[in-house]
């Protein structure tokens, strides 16, 4: 028997209310600010993640699904969106539009990692990103914007964490006296954090063993080592959010686990799980682009995980409004009443009204049953009475009432009751 490989997972009719609705959300709330959609293939030139990512990193060497096509080149599922949607900016010549240039995007992305709760090795993102401005203002937005998405699906008690890791010419500072902060723990810090200290030692900050955690609750922070332009940068982003109060908490810890990232880093989390799940991450990176061959472009943008937001939505026990299922069930007996009863139904669905029409010889209690468990709010009934008359039978499921009428009058019935 073949099973949904693992990592992944089939999302059944019973679930499209809630994929429905955080689509539906999204797409509201970012044509409130001005952002686009873009799509990107679901995969890319194996390069554009290696180059953009330093290596040493999780997700170039053990995260990502690489592969050859049959002309030999490599390629990579998408890993992450980021990366592909400053690969298009350049690629489109997007810098020639009026910067800048805000895009949003949502689909799916490929990481081969442990799978667990809201986490899936086939899992979705929702993000945007604003490229062409290094205005502290576009930081702010995206954290306003990420927020907004969030309360229109219904989730409160959500946290703010905030920090920078400064830029190309003081963020090596820092590095340095990160790295002799740990040197003189090293060996008291776990296997991955040694090889950290040497390949990115950033991530040191966010290693999850608890006895990192004490030593990296000690370390100097970033913030302390910030040159001129990057602290005044921080100031008003922080500035910006007290005057939309909007609160934060600033965490010298924070980082963010893609290494492109420059100056503000910043996490929104539910209260309740006391930080240890952030379902929206996101920062500014200054220098992906030049990276991957464009000019130098200021760019910041966050992402959220779909299937960490649905499971928190139903952790709150937050329901979605119905899709929308059709309305009408057509039932019928007799050959002449199937035959009637396809007419009907086109006739229905022509002006936009969702019809379900039985199918097989069942009786006509079986069918209202069928009809019952759908949950459609009208039966149409015909037979071999009803159609000699050109009338039907509606029924009311709700109210368990019926009544006959012509026809031509059953459309204008349904619409207008």
């Amino acid at each position: 028997m073949y099973r949904a490989p693992r990592g992944t997972v089939d999302i059944l009719p019973a679930e499209q209310a809630y994929w429905t609705l955080v689509h539906t959300r999204a797409a509201e709330v970012c044509r409130l600010y001005g952002y686009e959609r873009i799509d990107t293939p679901v995969f890319e030139d194996y390069g554009l993640f290696a180059r953009t990512d330093a290596k040493g990193t999780d997700l170039v060497e053990k995260e990502m699904y690489v592969f050859e096509d049959r002309s030999g080149q490599k390629l990579t599922l998408r890993a992450e969106n980021t990366a592909p949607v400053c690969r298009a900016y350049v690629e489109h010549g997007m810098f020639n539009l009026p910067q800048p240039v805000r895009l949003y995007y949502v689909g799916p992305t490929f990481r081969y990692e442990r799978p667990q709760a809201g986490r899936y090795r086939q899992h979705h993102q929702f993000g945007c990103e604003a490229v062409g401005d290094a205005a502290a203002t576009l930081d702010v937005e995206g954290i306003e914007l990420a927020l907004r998405f969030l309360s229109s699906l219904g989730l409160q008690q959500l946290s703010v964490f905030l920090n920078s890791i400064g830029c190309r010419e003081c963020q090596p500072k820092y590095v340095e006296i990160l790295r002799h902060h740990y040197q003189a723990v090293s060996t008291r810090v776990c296997d991955d954090c040694r090889i950290r200290m040497i390949r990115n030692p950033l991530r040191l900050l966010d290693c999850k063993e608890p006895g990192c955690k004490a030593i990296a609750d000690a370390a100097p922070h970033t913030s302390d080592y910030l040159c001129t332009e990057c602290e005044a940068h921080f100031g008003e982003v922080q500035e910006h959010l007290r005057l939309l109060e909007i609160p934060f908490t600033l965490n010298h810890k924070l980082v963010r686990g893609l290494d492109y990232y420059t100056r503000t880093v910043y996490e929104i989390q539910p209260q309740r799980e006391a930080g240890q799940s952030a379902i929206v991450g996101g920062g500014r990176y200054d220098g992906l682009i030049e990276q991957i061959g464009g000019r130098p472009t200021p760019a910041v943008g966050f992402a959220t995980g779909l299937e960490r937001i649905i499971l928190n939505l139903k952790e709150q026990g937050i329901e979605a409004p119905p899709v929308g299922a059709p309305g009408v069930y057509v039932a019928h007996i007799g050959d002449a009443a199937r035959r009637t009863a396809l007419s009907v139904s086109k006739r229905l669905r022509d002006s936009h009204v969702g019809v379900i029409t039985s199918t097989g010889g069942k009786s006509l209690k079986s069918q209202l049953r069928h009809a019952n468990s759908l949950g459609v709010r009208y039966a149409v009934i015909l037979g071999d009475n009803e159609v000699q008359r050109h009338e039907v039978v509606l029924r009311d499921m709700a109210a368990n009432v019926q009544e006959t009428l012509p026809q031509g009058t059953l459309l204008s019935r349904l619409q207008y009751g």
